[in-house]
């Protein structure tokens, strides 16, 4: 959502958000297959995948986002409740 001075402008890419469902993986896809680390863990809001944040070593989720399109996550951190977009770099 941007601020414009007396108005609030919905974020552009919410139309991608799709009804994923809960995590199908225990962990982030790529970083379960690599072996590699991971501190949070992001799912997709367009296909479900599950990616690790921009504090983890390899940032998948981000990576995704990039090579995808899908610029929607979600954090599936417990006791968190917020949805990021990578294209526009804000909360929606």
């Amino acid at each position: 959502m941007t601020t414009v001075p007396g108005r609030v402008i919905p974020d552009p890419h919410l139309p991608l958000v799709r009804p994923v469902g809960p995590p199908t993986t225990p962990g982030c896809a790529e970083c379960l297959r690599l072996g590699t680390p991971w501190v949070h863990l992001r799912q997709c809001l367009t296909c479900g995948e599950v990616g690790c944040c921009d504090s983890s070593p390899m940032r998948h989720a981000r990576a995704h986002a990039a090579t995808e399109g899908h610029v929607i996550v979600r954090s599936i951190e417990p006791g968190e409740n917020w949805r990021w977009c990578y294209a526009d770099e804000q909360f929606v």
